[in-house]
């Protein structure tokens, strides 16, 4: 598995992207869905990597810059075909690794409350993130569930 720093612009991307929200679509009512489309992954304080085995895309994620010591993982995607394969660990150890390196003290997330994102959920609690109150310009949602992962008890 390799994972690079990605502009956005390979149309194996575009297709994740949409399998993606069409999911977030079905799942959770429109007013709850918080998932970035295609243009939007491509703000300035946004940075995007994918996960790729050869020329087969495996994954994305991306993290969002809130200020300079708190990021939120906004979007995370393991491709229908590859999951329980070890992608979204991969591409989470990558995250939690970035942020350490760049200082940052914590990282937060947003996901849904439905059994759909259990498999999601337990992958944060593994790595330690907590629940936590809404953050950021999120409200309290009954369809959301907000976490967090305070790294300054990692950095050495």
């Amino acid at each position: 598995m390799q994972i690079k720093l990605d502009d956005l612009t390979h149309p194996k991307i575009a297709l994740l992207l949409e399998e993606h929200l069409a999911d977030m679509r079905a799942t959770s009512p429109p007013d709850s869905v918080h998932a970035l489309d295609l243009n939007n992954l491509r703000s300035t304080d946004i940075t995007f990597w994918s996960i790729w085995s050869d020329a087969e895309l495996l994954g994305c994620a991306a993290i969002k810059k809130l200020n300079n010591i708190h990021y939120e993982i906004k979007s995370m995607r393991t491709a229908r075909i590859h999951v329980r394969k070890g992608v979204a660990n991969r591409l989470l150890q990558h995250i939690i690794q970035f942020a350490l390196d760049k200082s940052i003290l914590r990282l937060s997330l947003e996901t849904g409350s439905q059994d759909f994102f259990i498999p999601a959920h337990q992958l944060y609690l593994k790595y330690g993130f907590e629940y936590c109150e809404p953050f950021a310009d999120y409200s309290p949602d009954p369809n959301s569930k907000f976490m967090t992962l305070q790294l300054k008890t990692l950095i050495k």
